[in-house]
């Protein structure tokens, strides 16, 4: 899927199919990359994400610009919104779980990491994800709190496939979040507070190299 998204991704960016162009069709684009028609499903889905295409049902996938979109829309929410909120909440959030979780709160985050950790299903995997961060906000013990992430949850669910999409990002996910449970085991405020920010720092640069992939290869930083 890579491979043919950044087949697509370049041949859109050298204007070999402009702004308004139609796409070849799935079945097409199949035998070119000798691919099954999933992957190709898949590949559009990333172009669609990035911005660089609009797909019309019954009419087929057409070119909407010529570079990915500096702030994706997850959902409702573009990028830098959802990523502003995130930051505002949960990053003190994780504090106060770690200040006010209950043994039954534990006992949901820890079994969430180990099924995350042996799920093969990309989409289950998501959903996962996205009732980990909820389960957190609930254990700060403020339902406020819970409610605000459950709102946003579509737009987590989005960024989070993206983001596994196109920057590989599941097995790192893993491990920040194991982090933050046992900061949050430990009852450590700090150590919460850090680890989710980690994470959420982590998440953002991924979206950046993912959307500006040349700011990060001037700079030297780790995309991950």
């Amino acid at each position: 899927m890579e491979v043919v998204l950044a087949g697509l991704r370049s041949a859109i960016e050298r204007r070999q199919f402009a702004v308004g162009d139609k796409l070849p069709s799935e079945a097409a684009l199949s035998a070119e990359f000798e691919v099954s028609r999933s992957v190709i499903r898949e590949a559009l889905r990333g172009l669609q994400a990035l911005g660089l295409t609009v797909s019309h049902p019954g009419k087929g996938t057409f070119v909407a610009a010529g570079g990915p979109a500096q702030n994706p829309v997850f959902g409702d929410y573009p990028t830098r919104d959802l990523l502003e909120v995130r930051r505002h909440v949960e990053i003190p959030v994780a504090g106060y779980a770690a200040i006010r979780r209950t043994s039954d709160d534990l006992d949901v985050l820890e079994r969430l990491l180990h099924r995350m950790a042996g799920e093969t299903d990309d989409t289950a995997w998501v959903a996962l994800d996205t009732l980990f961060h909820i389960t957190v906000a609930q254990a700060s013990g403020n339902p406020v709190f819970g409610k605000v992430i459950a709102e946003i949850r579509d737009a987590l669910s989005r960024q989070s496939a993206f983001l596994n999409q196109l920057g590989d990002r599941r097995e790192q996910s893993n491990v920040e979040h194991h982090d933050i449970v046992a900061a949050i085991a430990d009852r450590n405020e700090d150590a919460a507070v850090g680890a989710m920010n980690t994470h959420l720092t982590k998440v953002e640069r991924t979206l950046t190299t993912i959307v500006r992939p040349e700011a990060h290869q001037i700079s030297g930083e780790d995309p991950t």
